[in-house]
């Protein structure tokens, strides 16, 4: 059974719109393609948990990831 598709619209300015649909060209895809790729990802990315951590707690669960916290050297990094 085919998937049912809506349309969406946003507003940008002609200068984005245009320069989106240029490196679309070049890169010989569809706009519509790329705008779906790219809310996959935008939702991918902010999964709580995402898939990257998920992985990192079953690593962790099996013991095959550790590290050791060196809390100076953290507040150095971090300007604290």
């Amino acid at each position: 059974m085919a998937k049912e598709e809506v349309q969406i619209s946003i507003k940008i300015e002609p200068e984005l719109r245009d320069q989106f649909m240029a490196v679309a060209a070049a890169a010989h895809q569809p706009a519509e393609r790329i705008m779906r790729d790219l809310i996959r990802a935008y939702i991918a990315e902010r999964e709580i948990p995402n898939a990257e951590t998920i992985a990192a707690i079953a690593a962790v669960e099996r013991s095959e990831y550790t590290t050791h916290a060196n809390t100076e050297e953290l507040f150095k990094t971090l300007g604290i």
